[in-house]
């Protein structure tokens, strides 16, 4: 999505309904894979909510006609603790993505958090204590408003990595998932379910989230302001987001008669 299908103000680019009445005409299925939540996803592609295979959540929750096909879970006593920890990072927010709704502190919700959450998090709730949710975890996101995640969140939540695996989504966000658990493994899930081959399969990424995407097709594209290590992951590559780079791709995919 930011950074890969979208523009820099965060735009579907132009043509793309006509390419997708193109890939249907075809068989082929559309599935926006995002850290973005499931509803954000929805929000995003109005008219497609029953057509598309949506990955959420950085792959932790996987969707196909409003039917769950995947998700995974994090332990209630372990996603505690590592909200515990983010609380400790001075300017930070912090998020519990549960299946229903994103959850943020009453005293964490302020204008500049809902700015963020208005992009990624349409369905949220205000809560007083992350200990008294009964929505099941998926995910803990941890935010940093001046973008240097790297240096303020990511160095601190490390120490989870292991039972829990510890992912730089963008400069401004950290997510903790359970370990093994990424945009790559719910592919693999897709294609165990629905019998789909790797070499079926095409994928575009520019961020270190989209890393283990890569290597669950055959057809992977770095974006061309991709992440140098994504460029060196990909098969190929195709033009930046602000070039429509992904329908540029589509479209060579087709004319090649590879889809």
């Amino acid at each position: 999505m930011d950074g890969t299908l979208l523009d820099d103000d965060g735009q579907v680019p132009e043509g793309f309904d006509a390419v997708i009445g193109q890939l249907r005409e075809r068989g082929v299925i559309f599935a926006p894979c995002s850290g973005r939540q499931y509803f954000s996803l929805l929000d995003s592609f109005k008219g497609y909510e029953d057509e598309f295979l949506f990955l959420a959540e950085n792959g932790t929750m996987v969707r196909y006609h409003g039917q769950e096909l995947f998700s995974s879970t994090i332990r209630h006593d372990v996603g505690m603790q590592v909200l515990a920890t983010a609380a400790g990072l001075s300017g930070t927010y912090r998020v519990y993505c549960g299946k229903q709704d994103a959850y943020v502190l009453e005293e964490q919700c302020t204008p500049e958090l809902q700015v963020e959450l208005n992009k990624y998090y349409t369905h949220s709730a205000i809560t007083a204590d992350f200990g008294q949710l009964s929505d099941e975890l998926i995910k803990v996101s941890v935010f940093d408003p001046t973008g240097h995640a790297a240096e303020t969140i990511y160095p601190a939540l490390l120490k989870y990595e292991g039972p829990l695996q510890v992912v730089l989504s963008s400069d401004y966000w950290v997510d903790v998932m359970n370990f093994g658990i990424n945009k790559g493994l719910a592919i693999q899930q897709v294609q165990k379910k629905m019998h789909i081959a790797p070499n079926e399969c095409a994928a575009f990424g520019d961020y270190m989230n989209d890393a283990e995407m890569m290597s669950s097709v055959y057809y992977s594209f770095a974006m061309a302001n991709a992440h140098p290590k994504i460029k060196e992951l990909a098969r190929f590559e195709t033009a930046s987001n602000q070039e429509h780079g992904v329908l540029k791709g589509i479209r060579w995919l087709m004319e090649q008669n590879l889809c």
